[in-house]
């Protein structure tokens, strides 16, 4: 007989999910997630001018601010035949990059961190040992034992306290934490590093975009002008301060997230062989060098792997009907006909059959969720960091060849370490550096273009709707930080006929279809749950650890979606 147990709702994400799973003799025989929320953008679309749908999609989440617009904008681009200046495209890319370093700091030192540091057994930690340590494994000046001293007495008077904030609740000395009390120290001090130092991380997008989050973006370029003498506009003393950020942003992550990654991981290395997935990656690409539509310029490569098999990397057309679909077998919604449609044919008629709040449980053998079941040729995908780096890898990139040889040599482990929860969740630092590196590259290219005379910031003659076809049809494709992200437009008479959006957590978290064939939370069979001393039933660690690894934002998925974070609830609440 199997017990359900309801998470409801996910913390540590933005957004409303839902997390049902049967228990059975101590195991999870099955888990389901359901999106509760829905906003339905695709409908408030419908017959709005093209050129201001960057602006409503950028609302869709505020996390991962600035990536819709920027799908949004290449989507009309795309539909329209417009090639954005090189400067556009520069700016772009610098913007996208700083989401990258911002994004993946916080969500590995404020959503997932506090999963392998133990808060309270930093207090334990011996100063100077902890100095030692910080300054073996990196340079970063903040790293003297009056340093670790000073940090340790301000968390004994909090803790002693006992208003732990954000802290209480915590499963503080669970035997899942491996670290010793110095390593939990620096992880903690760099937690509040990384608080101040995000801060200062989006301001590049307040200088090109006007304001974070969802900074301003426009059809045919950037809104922003260069003017290196005006000081209202884009000048010298900003563009300075961008590369003093970017400069700032890479030290960060060289000297404070990759040695904290792989100090934790030299701990975990067992998690090398736990929480696989389903062995399916895609990535769309982004970090285009040559424009756009020249997806072989593209940094961060494209393609698709099955089954684990890094030998054969599979293109993705996002045009053809048969190769990306979204089902409904699960899912409140009606089509006209039945089967999967391509996001050109895309509806979004709701048609909710689910139970009349409040209950209990919900009926998982019915639909059950707001989220659709998008499929790539009939296959469930896994999309984000890991889906990126083992792209990047089996395609024989250089440079990510580099990075992820030196740690998987670093931490001993052999590749196929990467297809797990210690993949996943260093799959994020791996990307960081790289990106960091290109932030600065094109950073300078820009640089260069301008002091060549060349300002230009916007292509304006296909704003002009006279000059628009009758009928058009646009795809824009980005790589967000939680993974691959499309926008589908229908232009007619000059108005959005269909939009259509499938993000990233759509991949990751969706229903079943109507094979049963794999989702995300299918994955959470077998994981054992463990009586704590307190008595209270508390998943395991393999629970813990695993599910903050996937990358899931939920607010994306309602658009009408650091990482599935349930172990904050599951951990700490149960």
């Amino acid at each position: 007989m199997s017990t359900r147990i309801v998470v409801d709702p996910i913390t540590r994400i933005e957004g409303h999910l839902r997390i049902e799973a049967d228990i059975e003799n101590g195991k999870i025989k099955d888990a389901y997630s359901s999106g509760t929320m829905v906003r339905l953008l695709e409908e408030i679309l419908k017959g709005r001018d093209p050129l201001d749908a960057w602006a409503y999609v950028g609302r869709v989440c505020g996390v991962c601010t600035s990536i819709h617009s920027l799908a949004s904008v290449r989507c009309v681009e795309d539909a329209l035949g417009i090639v954005v200046p090189p400067n556009a495209e520069l700016v772009r890319n610098i913007m996208n990059a700083a989401l990258y370093m911002h994004d993946h700091v916080v969500h590995f030192y404020h959503l997932h961190a506090m999963d392998w540091v133990d808060v309270v057994n930093a207090l334990k930690a011996d100063p100077k040992k902890t100095s030692e340590l910080a300054q073996s494994i990196s340079h970063w000046p903040k790293s003297s034992p009056g340093y670790f001293s000073d940090l340790q007495k301000r968390i004994t008077k909090f803790v002693e306290s006992g208003q732990l904030g954000i802290f209480s609740n915590g499963y503080w000395g669970h035997p899942a934490y491996k670290l010793p009390a110095e390593v939990n120290l620096i992880g903690l001090a760099h937690y509040l590093e990384a608080l101040e130092w995000q801060k200062e991380m989006v301001k590049v997008q307040t200088i090109f975009g006007g304001k974070n989050p969802h900074p301003n973006y426009l059809v045919g370029g950037i809104a922003c002008a260069i003017s290196t003498d005006d000081i209202s506009g884009l000048n010298a003393e900003r563009l300075a301060y961008v590369g003093q950020l970017m400069n700032d942003g890479k030290k960060f992550i060289e000297q404070v997230y990759i040695p904290d990654l792989m100090a934790i991981a030299s701990f975990y290395k067992d998690w090398g062989a736990i929480g696989g997935g389903l062995g399916n990656y895609m990535a769309y690409g982004d970090f285009p060098t040559n424009g756009y539509r020249d997806v072989a310029s593209y940094k961060f490569p494209q393609g698709v792997i099955l089954n684990k098999d890094i030998s054969k990397v599979m293109d993705v057309d996002m045009r053809k009907d048969d190769e990306i679909q979204e089902f409904i077998d699960n899912s409140w919604y009606e089509y006209k006909g039945s089967g999967g449609l391509h996001p050109w044919k895309g509806e979004s008629k709701i048609k909710y059959t689910g139970p009349k709040p409040p209950f209990e449980n919900l009926d998982t053998t019915q639909k059950y969720s707001y989220l659709k079941t998008p499929r790539w040729k009939g296959n469930a995908v896994e999309v984000g960091p890991l889906a990126r780096v083992l792209v990047g890898y089996a395609r024989g990139r250089e440079d990510f060849k580099a990075v992820v040889d030196k740690a998987l040599t670093d931490l001993n482990v052999p590749v196929t370490a990467l297809f797990s929860t210690l993949g996943r969740t260093a799959a994020r630092g791996l990307e960081s550096v790289l990106v960091a590196q290109w932030g600065l590259e094109f950073y300078d290219q820009l640089i260069e273009n301008i002091k060549k005379g060349d300002t230009r910031m916007a292509e304006s003659k296909m704003r002009d709707s006279s000059n628009w076809p009758d009928k058009a049809l646009g795809v824009g494709h980005a790589e967000a930080p939680r993974g691959a992200l499309a926008h589908w437009i229908n232009i007619e008479d000059e108005k959005i006929a269909n939009y259509q959006l499938v993000v990233p957590t759509t991949w990751n978290a969706s229903p079943r279809d109507a094979k049963d064939r794999y989702r995300l939370m299918k994955q959470l069979s077998g994981i054992h749950q463990s009586p704590t001393p307190n008595s209270r039933l508390k998943f395991s660690e393999r629970y813990i650890h695993s599910t903050p690894a996937w990358p899931v934002l939920y607010t994306c998925m309602m658009k009408k979606e650091n990482t599935l974070t349930a172990s904050a609830y599951w951990a700490n609440n149960l």
